[in-house]
């Protein structure tokens, strides 16, 4: 009994396996990148919303990681589409130009953010539109690009 329960353990543990994403791959690395750009994204929006208490060096250290982030992820949606559990569409890779140009709008507005949060005394009401723009970027990729 104690052999069968076994086998059965290891046999459902390489399935489980099986189906993780290689993390060195390019879906592996992008989709590693996206989650850290969401998880920086919620915090600085739930600062705005009041989720979070509004703390302005840490809302800018946010915006520099954001910035840094969204140049990062386009270098890894190769030529051509990649196996796995992607939420991108299909249109990424027949609209190249298209996915890159809303990826520049994406970097100009975090840009944009970071230059905003340079003045000493940041608030959130000087924080929501520009922040605005950025989860504004996001979305619109996402409407065009991305399996929701």
């Amino acid at each position: 009994m104690f052999k069968r329960l076994t086998v059965v353990l290891l046999a459902a543990l390489a399935l489980t396996a099986c189906d993780g994403v290689d993390p060195n791959s390019p879906l592996g690395q992008r989709k590693a990148i996206f989650k850290q750009m969401l998880k920086t994204s919620e915090d600085m929006g739930g600062m705005l919303r009041g989720r979070l208490p509004f703390d302005g060096v840490k809302f800018a250290e946010g915006a520099v990681k954001l910035d840094s982030l969204a140049h990062e992820p386009w270098q890894h949606f190769p030529q051509v589409r990649d196996e796995g559990d992607s939420s991108a569409r299909a249109d990424v890779w027949e609209r190249q130009a298209r996915f890159q140009d809303l990826a520049r709008q994406l970097e100009g507005v975090t840009g944009e953010l970071v230059t905003v949060t340079r003045n000493p005394s940041l608030d959130a009401t000087q924080m929501k539109a520009p922040m605005d723009k950025v989860e504004a970027a996001c979305k619109a990729c996402h409407s065009e690009f991305r399996n929701h």
